[in-house]
């Protein structure tokens, strides 16, 4: 496999999830039961844990979809 396809294939799913980040958070996702965040006076911290498992398992479906033989 070529490694410069696969670079324009990842950097294609991640212009698309940013295109569609809005949207999905209003479907709710970035604020899953599990996600750390943490707001107090002049300091806010967000940490995604399980949005980005989410995230993670449908991208590894998808690319096992799109490169199996």
């Amino acid at each position: 496999m070529n490694i410069s396809r696969v670079l324009i294939i990842i950097g294609a799913v991640l212009v698309v999830m940013g295109l569609l980040w809005p949207l999905l958070q209003k479907v709710g996702l970035g604020k899953l039961p599990g996600d750390i965040a943490v707001e107090r006076d002049g300091f806010r911290f967000y940490f995604p844990i399980t949005t980005s498992i989410v995230v993670s398992l449908v991208l590894s479906f998808l690319l096992w979809l799109f490169f199996r033989k």
